[in-house]
């Protein structure tokens, strides 16, 4: 397989929020690359997302702002990339919502959702929350909600339902964004 796994971190609970992006590149079904960067966020930091995520404003003062972090990642989001995340419909709405507060063309490409898979796949977990499906097939995941270990552990769920069930069962959950 072939993918991009994609994960942010906001601010607040503005949804163009994005205080943190991490992106892994997988291609032959194996680990290609990575990107990591804090953002700057255009609303201030939430109390309650700082003690989700870890980061605070000092953390995020001197980092780019979204469309500057844009430039470096846009060549990523194509029509005919897969771009997966652990609840696709919260990144991608945070994509897409930074993508036009910046007044960006917006991103067209595949999109697959681990949340998805792994309830189809493993309907008996009490849950399919990111640390439960990673619990569950043996994943390490070091530090939950800091977007380079999620997005790690998003690809590493999709390989391994890729391993076990085939890439056919998975193709059916794709959507076009």
């Amino acid at each position: 397989m072939n993918f991009i796994a994609m994960d942010f971190e906001t601010a607040s609970g503005a949804s163009h929020s994005a205080c943190s992006l991490a992106l892994v590149m997988v291609k032959d079904s194996q680990f290609a690359g990575q990107y990591y960067s804090l953002i700057k966020p255009t609303t201030s930091m939430s109390y309650h997302n700082s003690q989700i995520h870890g980061l605070y404003e000092e953390d995020v003062r001197d980092a780019p702002t979204f469309d500057e972090v844009w430039q470096d990642i846009k060549k990523y989001f194509q029509a005919n990339r897969l771009i997966v995340a652990h609840n696709a419909s919260f990144d991608n709405r945070v994509l897409a919502s930074c993508l036009d507060y910046y007044d960006l063309e917006p991103a067209y490409f595949m999109s697959l959702c681990t949340v998805k898979t792994s309830r189809k796949l493993y309907p008996n977990l009490k849950n399919h929350k990111l640390n439960t499906v990673c619990h569950y097939l043996g994943i390490n995941l070091e530090h939950h909600h800091h977007a380079l270990d999620d997005s790690k552990a998003c690809s590493e769920i999709l390989l391994a339902q890729e391993q076990t069930f085939g890439v056919a069962s998975l193709k059916k959950l794709v959507r076009h964004i």
